[in-house]
């Protein structure tokens, strides 16, 4: 098929984690297809790469199209996720996926073409994205176009160089309202320690942006102090995130001060907190860290806020600690109103994109003056750290007396 050729097939695929936009991304692009171009068949593989290896896709058919703005209610992915890593055989060998020896990326991309797709619309982190212009490439060589437009997706907002991801402020939103619930535990136990951990592996703005979210909310209640509920026991205490260098002792000793003047501790961890510091300290001790397909670290396995809630529970002098974690809470919502407009601009610039010829990454392109643009795929990275310098966090950290002390590059 040439460049030109008229589009006849459209393909949409949802993988990696979920975030608060899968739904609603998917929705924005059947829409706007039904706009633009009404009669091109659009078809959506089931549970991301999984789907595309296996051949799983659904077709979007008129019902699925008048019944489609219902997306916009819900999170999840409707088409359904999973973690599949193309350039990762021996794990797909193991899943049954594909066949020993066989080239995943090669299987993919034939499938692609034995299916008749002429544009494939990815909605995922960078590694989906990237690996979708891997298959475009692929297929180019050997004589069939296929154009691929992404749309940015992770709650960690760490996709250089885009300045927002989809779904990042809903879910910070929901780790705050999340946090509203949990911090009222501070009070089932005397010197009580709260440790909120928050998703973000390698970047800290989530975390940064739940804690902004949930001090805007704790800044505009009434308080009753004569009968013991007190804004400074509702307040965080303290944000521990990848960017940020931890002195144990130092901070401790200023959450022992604020546990003995109020009573009870709060923190707000991103999940990326410190795990150079627990690996290093499981494989010393001989233990086996387990990682995913991709190579990372699986952090449900170490548990950071329990290690952080060890390290600080006896420093602080907590009788009862609770760790709870808002990830899936968070993940898993709908989109709220600020996303819901951000993806609408972005699966409408998808579109065009599409219907252009032209491939890319769809978002607001901090390295050309915020345009929302199709990023060029090579461009496309992920793992992007929080600016801690940020005026807004650094506010944020003078408000609850906590030093700003970036890490170094050897400690993040």
């Amino acid at each position: 098929m040439s460049q030109n050729a008229p589009i006849r097939r459209i393909a949409l695929l949802t993988a990696g984690g979920f975030a608060p936009c899968l739904s609603a991304a998917v929705a924005g692009l059947v829409r706007r297809y039904g706009d633009v171009l009404p009669d091109v068949e659009i078809i959506a593989y089931q549970y991301g790469y999984h789907g595309l290896l296996t051949g799983n896709y659904l077709v979007v058919d008129g019902a699925a199209r008048e019944a489609i703005d219902v997306l916009d209610r819900f999170g999840g992915s409707p088409i359904g996720n999973s973690r599949v890593k193309l350039t990762n055989a021996a794990d797909l060998v193991k899943r049954g996926l594909v066949a020993e020896g066989e080239d995943p990326l090669k299987v993919a991309a034939e499938r692609l073409r034995t299916d008749g797709v002429d544009v494939l619309h990815t909605i995922g982190g960078d590694d989906t994205n990237t690996t979708a212009a891997d298959l475009a490439a692929y297929l180019e060589e050997n004589g069939h176009h296929l154009t691929v437009v992404g749309l940015p997706k992770t709650i960690d907002n760490d996709i250089v160089p885009i300045r927002q991801s989809l779904g990042a402020t809903t879910a910070a939103q929901q780790a705050s309202r999340f946090a509203q619930n949990i911090i009222g535990e501070h009070r089932s136990n005397p010197r009580m320690l709260i440790v909120h951990e928050v998703m973000g592996r390698h970047c800290g703005w989530l975390t940064a942006a739940a804690a902004r979210d949930y001090r805007e909310w704790w800044s505009e209640q009434t308080w009753n102090p004569a009968l013991g509920l007190t804004k400074e026991r509702w307040d965080i205490h303290a944000v521990l995130l990848p960017e940020l260098a931890v002195d144990l002792q130092s901070e401790a000793a200023r959450l022992r001060t604020i546990m003995d003047e109020v009573g009870n501790v709060n923190i707000f961890l991103s999940e990326g907190a410190g795990v150079p510091e627990i690996v290093a300290e499981l494989e010393a001790a001989g233990e086996e860290v387990k990682r995913d397909p991709f190579g990372h670290v699986m952090l449900d396995t170490i548990n950071p806020g329990a290690w952080f809630a060890k390290q600080f529970a006896d420093l602080i002098g907590a009788e009862k600690v609770m760790v709870q974690k808002s990830g899936y809470f968070s993940r898993s919502a709908p989109a709220n109103e600020d996303d819901l407009a951000l993806i609408r601009s972005m699966t409408d610039l998808a579109v065009d994109t599409a219907l252009a010829g032209r491939s890319g990454v769809i978002g607001h392109d901090e390295e050309n003056g915020d345009e929302l643009t199709a990023i060029a795929f090579p461009r496309i990275a992920g793992g992007k750290a929080f600016d801690v310098s940020a005026g807004w966090f650094a506010e944020l950290l003078a408000g609850i007396g906590q030093p700003l002390v970036p890490a170094t590059p050897q400690e993040h």
